[in-house]
Formats: C-alpha cells, structure tokens, sequence
C-alpha cells in the first residue's frame, strides 16, 4: 500500500466488492499503462489482499475481505504498541468516522 497508484487500485478493487473489476479497466480509471498496473497488482497479490480470477481473455482482480479485515482488526489491536489512550479516536472503530457524521447530520436534515 505504501505507494498511491497500488492504494488507488486497491480502493478501486474495495469500492468493486466481490464481483472486481477487469485489469484493463483497473488501468484505464487510474490512468496506468498495464505493465504499471501489473507491478502493483502482482505486490497486493503476494501480500494475500487481492485474488484473481479468469474470465475468458480477461483477468478479474477483486478483494479478499477476509484478509482485509483481519488486517485492519490487526491494525486495531496492536495500534500504538497495545496503548490506545495514544492513538485517540483513530483506533476505536466504534467512533464514527467523519464522513459517517456528515452522513447521519445530512440524514437528520433532510
């Protein structure tokens, strides 16, 4: 994740759900000539947060939520070396996120 282009494909890939998203189309939204796409998706591959499936000539990528999740639950619970009063709010997924709050004010306003 530590480079944006393999982040922007891996929010595509999130935003796709289950179903994911061809690579040619992964390429043409992010703008990425497929050698470039290839590199990156080969990285979220090896690291186990992405699958891929075929489909006739086209190779399907689509996230492994399970891998997913147990990533960020990993994340949660080790955050801050086990002390999270020094991570704030950004570690309690019970607080909703800001965009949550946007959501729920607009919700209440309408």
């Amino acid at each position: 994740m530590a480079h944006e282009h393999r982040l922007a494909a891996y929010r595509l890939l999130v935003e796709a759900g289950p179903v994911g998203i061809a690579a040619g189309e992964i390429a043409e939204k992010l703008g990425l000539v497929p050698s470039s796409l290839t590199f990156h998706i080969q990285a979220l591959l090896r690291a186990g947060l992405i699958s891929q499936r075929r489909a006739s000539r086209h190779v399907i990528y689509a996230t492994d939520f399970t891998a997913m999740n147990e990533l960020v639950g990993f994340l949660v619970k080790n955050c801050c070396g086990q002390d999270v009063s020094i991570c704030g709010p950004a570690c309690d997924p019970a607080l909703p996120s800001a965009k949550q709050k946007t959501l729920r004010a607009k919700a209440k306003s309408a």
